[in-house]
């Protein structure tokens, strides 16, 4: 295994050549509109539910990308996706096979493969920010699943690394891909619904059933103590994991506040994201913010299984934040708009609603505010291309999770109103900025040390 100093050693700047059984490396000089034939070698660090699920195949089908590496702590994860790429890559071959596909059981190893010009995380939460800042120094590019982090304080580590590095980075998160999201923000962004004044989202209700702890004996595949990573020790059962060699169970670690803060911040991205993209406050926050919420009191689990939050911008526009169903509303002088996830495909035009047949079937004109409609995957490529700011950039990603724990500190001081500086990113309130980072980083993976 590297060890940290001797990693950090071999992060320099790539240079050019070629893979054995795989695509011509790519280079930062030769990146560029230019030079379309080239292929962007990925990384894949996380092989689990998200990944399989969403995350690897938009690489493997794009023409710009080649797959060459995948990494897990989970042994049977690594095999598994190698597997999937290695036979998706050979289908394509007259020989039927393509053996191309390097696996990892250590992600550092990966980022100092200096064939590799981008990465995309899929883990844990708690591990995002070290994985992020960390392949900005190896000098790679970055999609990375949204949360971005556990902390305000982490989300701006890794937004000044990727600024500090010259790195792309791109937050995962797809709502603003989506064509009712997208619609609603036109809307709302070319005065369809008048004068802003109150947005309301919300994320779905939080499940605990089948919730046990009982300590078990580590499965042979998991390299346990690094997936704990920077979160405390603790005795290993299912529950705080993911269930052994099933990739589409819904892990427990969601639901463990050392490793993921639940749904206030895991849904709460995606729809406080197109609270944020409406309000054109992308690359800022509220100023104000009031929040109850009741935690759950299990053996294992132990996030939020109720909330009600209150925000307040400069602008003078108030958002109010909910566990009820995934939906987001603006409201306006002059009418309403809204999405309401349930029941409606994420990349459908359906799904929105307005206060008037006027609103609902307006055309946004030539002259207007067009907003880019763009699958995720696609815009991450692009930009990795192009050196362009992605349309949801590290800037972006921190800004709209900086709201949910926001209100995750006022609930955590017993529902206590507080005022909040954007631009400082500091509170009025000595208790709550002790929230602002976490504590608890075991080792060489605090964040701040990097």
């Amino acid at each position: 295994m590297l060890t940290r100093r001797n990693f950090l050693k071999g992060t320099g700047v790539l240079i050019a050549g070629t893979v054995a059984n795989g695509p011509l490396i790519l280079t930062r000089s030769v990146l560029g509109a230019d030079t379309p034939s080239k292929k962007i070698n990925i990384g894949m660090i996380g092989m689990g539910r998200q990944m399989m699920g969403a995350n690897l195949k938009p690489f493997l089908v794009n023409p710009k990308t080649q797959v060459v590496a995948v990494c897990d702590v989970d042994s049977w994860r690594m095999e598994n996706g190698k597997k999937a790429v290695e036979d998706y890559y050979g289908k394509q071959k007259e020989s039927g096979t393509w053996k191309g596909c390097r696996a990892y059981g250590d992600f550092r190893e990966l980022l100092a493969n200096k064939d590799i010009d981008a990465v995309m995380i899929s883990t844990p939460d708690h591990w995002h920010a070290v994985m992020a800042i960390m392949a900005a120094k190896a000098g790679k590019d970055v999609s990375c699943e949204k949360p971005l982090n556990l902390s305000i304080r982490e989300g701006r580590l890794v937004a000044d690394a990727m600024k500090k590095y010259g790195r792309i980075f791109r937050t995962d998160s797809e709502f603003r891909s989506g064509k009712a999201y997208h619609r609603v923000c036109e809307l709302v962004r070319n005065g369809r619904i008048g004068k802003l004044h109150t947005i309301r989202t919300g994320c779905p209700i939080e499940s605990f059933a089948g919730e046990a702890a009982p300590d078990m004996p580590v499965p042979k595949e998991l390299d346990y103590d690094f997936w704990m990573g920077p979160a405390p020790k603790a005795p290993y059962t299912e529950n705080r994991v993911h269930t052994p060699k099933n990739i589409k169970a819904r892990p427990g670690w969601m639901r463990v506040r050392d490793y993921c803060d639940g749904m206030i911040c895991n849904w709460g991205t995606h729809l406080n994201d197109i609270a944020q993209w409406g309000n054109r406050t992308d690359d800022t926050g509220p100023v104000e913010v009031e929040a109850t919420g009741e935690f759950h009191k299990g053996v294992l689990w132990n996030v939020l299984k109720s909330f009600n939050a209150k925000f307040k911008y400069v602008n003078g526009v108030e958002l109010f934040y909910t566990m009820s169903d995934p939906h987001v509303r603006f409201e306006g002088d002059k009418g309403w708009v809204q999405v309401a996830a349930k029941n409606m495909g994420l990349y459908a035009s359906s799904g929105v609603s307005a206060s008037s047949d006027e609103i609902l079937k307006s055309e946004i004109g030539p002259n207007e505010e067009h907003l880019l409609l763009q699958g995720e995957k696609e815009n991450f490529i692009d930009c990795v291309i192009s050196r362009k700011r992605p349309l949801a950039d590290a800037e972006v990603g921190h800004r709209t999770n900086s709201i949910c724990h926001l209100a995750h500190i006022s609930i955590q001081l017993g529902g206590k109103k507080l005022k909040w500086d954007p631009d400082k990113e500091v509170f009025d309130d000595e208790a709550a900025n002790k929230l602002l980072s976490r504590s608890f980083y075991r080792g060489e993976w605090n964040p701040e040390k990097v």
